[in-house]
Formats: C-alpha cells, structure tokens, sequence
C-alpha cells in the first residue's frame, strides 16, 4: 500500500469477496440473493410526476361528497326493501283468497252479513223502496291503536260506497257508545294478534244476535284467541308472510296494516257492488268534493246534449260471418263482447243493442239469427229519431209524452233512439239509457 501512494496510485475498491477459507457447497450455509433496494422519492426527481404524495390522498371534501352518497344508497335502498316486502305480502295475500278455502268461505260469508241486512229484496225494505230507513242495519267497525286507524279508514271507505258504517272504540263503547248498536247492525273487528286485551273485555257486551267479522292475521280459528270465546265469529284472514321485526327490525304495524287495510277494501268494493247496479254513480253522489269530486262530475241532463250520450256510429262494428255459415245468438254475443260499445250492426243497417245481447239466454246461443230477429234485432224503421242537439232532459221528456199518449210499445227501455243531424243518423241510443240519465 506504500509503495502504491508513493507511486501515485490508489487502492481499487470492487464487490469481490474471497474465501479465506474453502466450505463444502450446502444450501443450509448459501444465503439467498437479497432483492434490490427500492428506489425512494428523493432518487428519482420523476417520481408521480414530481407530485408530493399529500397532493394524491383524497381531501375532506371529497371523502364528505363519497358519504352522502353512499347514504344516499342507503336510504334508497331501505325504502326499496320496504316497498318489496309489502307487495311480498301482497301477493301472499293475493294467493291466500285465490286457493285457501277457509279464506274464500270466510270472504264470502262476510260479504253476504253485509248485504243481507241492507239489500231491498229483504222484508225490511219492502215500505222504503230504496231509500235509506232508520231500521237499515250499518257496519260498526271496531278496533284500537293502529287497528283503530284502519277501521276508521275503512268506515270511510263503506260510507263513500253507499253503506253506512261508525266506527266505535272498545273502551268508549263501555262508558255509554254501545247505544249506537243496533238491532239490524253487523260486527267488524280489526286485531291483528287476535287477542287485544280491549276487545276481549268488549266482547260479552256485544248482541250475540248480530254477525261479527273478524280480520285478523289468524288463517285458522282454532289458533285465535278471540273466535274461541265466540265460535260463530266469521274469520276474515289478513295474514303476513314473516313478522314485521325481522323485515324490518321493529314490530311497528307496517305490513300488517297494509294487509288489514286491503282486505277491508276488497270487502267493501264487492259489497257496494251488490248492493248497488252503479257503484260509481253512488260515489259520485257521496263525493262531490275536491279533485276527486271534480272528476267525477257531470254536465246535468239539461246541459247534456242527445248527441253527447250517443254511441257514434263508427263504434258499432258489423256483425262479421262466413258467407257459408249461418249466424247463431252465439256469434251475437261473441260480436257484442268484442265491440268497444257493446253494440252490433248488420249488413242492412238494422242494430242489436247491449240490452237485448244481454238477454240472450243458453238456448239462443244455438239458435239461428233468423229466428231470433224478432225480439232481438231493432229495425231503421223501428228507430225514434231525436236532434242531436236536443238536451237529454228534453228527449227524455218528449219520451215520456210518447209513451203517455201511446203506450209503451215503441217507447219501452229496450227501443232504440236515432240522433239525427240534418237528416243523418250520427249515433243511436237506447231509450232506457236516455231516460237513465235524465
């Protein structure tokens, strides 16, 4: 090394290393090769882009902006998982009146308590016509708590429809309410468990005369608490499809009260319709108010022209067989179903009317149109011709003066009006229904 300094040389430095002493070749004493070191940002100036890695990371903002979203999604979604499980029950509930027959037994005989007390063909409305007596029986719906809630919906619900119902609440009705009840009157009680506390300390006090319906989620008697204590109780299902605490967490009335609700809706939609031939004309009447009213209201039969009420020609559809084959009251009947007014014409311009389609009975539907002509098809020359622009009170006045100074005969319901304009028909009518209208 001296004589390198004194010869102006320096040492050589290498990565070389000698053994000193030789070892036979394992692999338990030959390390592995160490990966290389990696480069750090202070030795490459292109690192990111020259980027300090703080600029990269997401700044609060951004982080605020990605958690409302996602509590966005959240709420959505909650909602959704909501909405589902209600149209799950639904549809449950939907499959339980369509096949189970203690459902369907249950609906039926609720529907009939309904209408057997309030229907006109009962001796207790021979003296009242259609008008409501004070000896109607009415509906008294019964319930507490979120039951209670639906019941008074529901009562709204049968008065809109034209049959009276109150809604009375347990623990009033035995402090003095119970002198609403009368002796015509029908039970309907709402409890979801089937054994509410409040409605079993009512029940003796109610007339054990009068028809009770019970909705409840109980599909089977047997398992409610209430029907043991009065078996003649008429079951009226509204089950759920898995308790509301694990849909939703809570047992809070949610798809329970949806049920009830639906069930009491379907109950007074088909008892309105049977007790009633026009249950939107009865609503009508009963809901003149706000946007709904509105809707519903119509011009009165003094505003209304003929030619308004008529059914345009152009909506009468021909009665259309093979040459080779000879019209039966079946092909009638099928052409009437078909036509989007109910009406048929034939070649020679002569009509049948929804009236008398309607009249055609298992016999005639084997029997030829020839031979059925007689009652069934209304001839031109048949036809009560009325101005188009005539009000339908005027029409139906000079009707009833027709049939006043002539009789029936061609004036009756079932004869047919021609709406003429300048000495054309734009559309026919049939009497029944002008004089319906006015």
């Amino acid at each position: 090394m001296v004589e390198q300094r004194q010869h102006g040389r320096t040492p050589v430095h290498n990565s070389e290393v000698y053994l000193l002493r030789q070892m036979p070749p394992t692999f338990s004493t030959i390390p592995p090769l160490s990966p290389p070191s990696p480069i750090t940002p202070a030795e490459d100036d292109d690192f990111c882009n020259g980027m300090p890695i703080e600029a990269l990371s997401l700044s609060q903002p951004a982080i605020a902006v990605a958690d409302e979203k996602l509590a966005v999604e959240e709420r959505l979604s909650n909602a959704v998982h909501v909405l589902s499980t209600e149209t799950t029950a639904l549809q449950n509930l939907t499959a339980l009146y369509s096949t189970d027959r203690l459902a369907r037994e249950g609906f039926n005989r609720a529907v009939e308590a309904i209408t057997r007390r309030n229907h006109p063909k009962y001796p207790h409305h021979q003296h009242h016509s259609h008008s409501r007596g004070a000896t109607d029986g009415k509906i008294v719906v019964i319930g507490v708590g979120k039951s209670g809630h639906i019941a008074k919906k529901l009562v709204a619900t049968f008065n809109s429809l034209a049959i009276q119902a109150v809604f009375l609440h347990p623990t009033e009705a035995l402090h003095g309410d119970l002198g609403q009840i009368g002796p015509r009157d029908t039970f309907l009680l709402i409890t979801f468990s089937g054994k509410t506390p409040e409605l079993l300390t009512l029940l003796p006090h109610l007339d054990k005369s009068l028809p009770l319906i019970l909705l409840t989620s109980h599909t089977r008697p047997e398992t409610c608490e209430l029907i043991k204590h009065r078996p003649d109780t008429i079951l009226l299902p509204a089950p759920i499809h898995e308790p509301e605490t694990k849909s939703f967490g809570v047992s809070a009335p949610t798809t329970s009260t949806t049920v009830a609700l639906t069930v009491g809706d379907a109950l007074a939609i088909v008892a309105s319709r049977e007790l009633h031939p026009s249950v939107a004309s009865v609503f009508a009447k009963n809901h003149p108010g706000g946007a709904i009213g509105a809707a519903l209201r119509k011009p009165s039969s003094s505003e209304k022209s003929a030619r308004e009420l008529a059914v345009r020609m152009e909506m009468i559809p021909l009665l259309d067989t093979p040459p080779e084959k000879t019209a039966t009251g079946a092909d009638v009947l099928r052409a009437g179903y078909a036509s989007p007014s109910g009406w048929v014409r034939l070649q020679t311009g002569d009509v049948i009317s929804p009236r008398r389609i309607r009249k055609l009975d298992s016999a005639d539907l084997v029997t030829g149109l020839e031979e059925l002509k007689g009652w069934l098809v209304t001839s031109k020359k048949e036809f009560v011709p009325v101005a188009a622009d005539s009000s339908v009170e005027k029409a139906a006045e000079w009707v009833l003066g027709m049939r006043v100074a002539l009789g029936y005969g061609q004036y009756e319901d079932n004869a047919i009006v021609a709406v003429m304009d300048r000495g054309e028909c734009v559309g026919l009518l049939e009497v029944g229904s002008l004089m319906e209208e006015a």
